[in-house]
């Protein structure tokens, strides 16, 4: 389970990155997400260790190869726990920068392993959004 006050403090700084980034505040944005890293970091192997906080930083990691790599490290503590929900939405987010950087093959492995985990989630618009996108990749194989 996560520790709340982590969580919160998770929750606000996202809240803040986005109002930093939609005001277009690069400053802000890097202070906040220098603070955000720094709570992974400084949780990372600890019992305060949580997938949330290594897929927010992955969502508000410009650099598109970095924000996977960041990725894969929340997913494999997403498995630690077999999180449902973190597992698919993080595959869903990996797969979507892998496309935009033209890895096909790899955003089709991860929306697979996305639905896979989404069969057992309540997130009805998460699981339509990676069976939607799977059928785009793959309009021939509907398994």
């Amino acid at each position: 389970m996560m520790n709340t006050k982590i969580y919160k403090s998770v929750h606000t700084l996202a809240g803040e990155l986005m109002t930093a980034a939609h005001k277009e505040d690069q400053e802000t944005f890097d202070s906040l997400y220098a603070v955000l890293k720094s709570i992974c970091l400084n949780n990372e192997d600890t019992d305060k260790d949580h997938p949330v906080q290594w897929e927010t930083l992955a969502d508000f990691t410009e650099d598109l190869e970095a924000a996977i790599v960041i990725y894969q490290k929340a997913l494999a503590k997403a498995t630690a726990i077999n999180s449902k929900d973190f597992m698919s939405s993080i595959c869903y987010a990996m797969a979507t920068l892998q496309l935009e950087l033209g890895q096909h093959d790899a955003a089709v492995e991860n929306l697979k392993s996305a639905k896979i985990s989404a069969n057992k989630i309540e997130d009805k618009a998460l699981k339509k959004e990676i069976a939607e996108l799977l059928e785009t990749l793959e309009p021939t194989q509907n398994s």
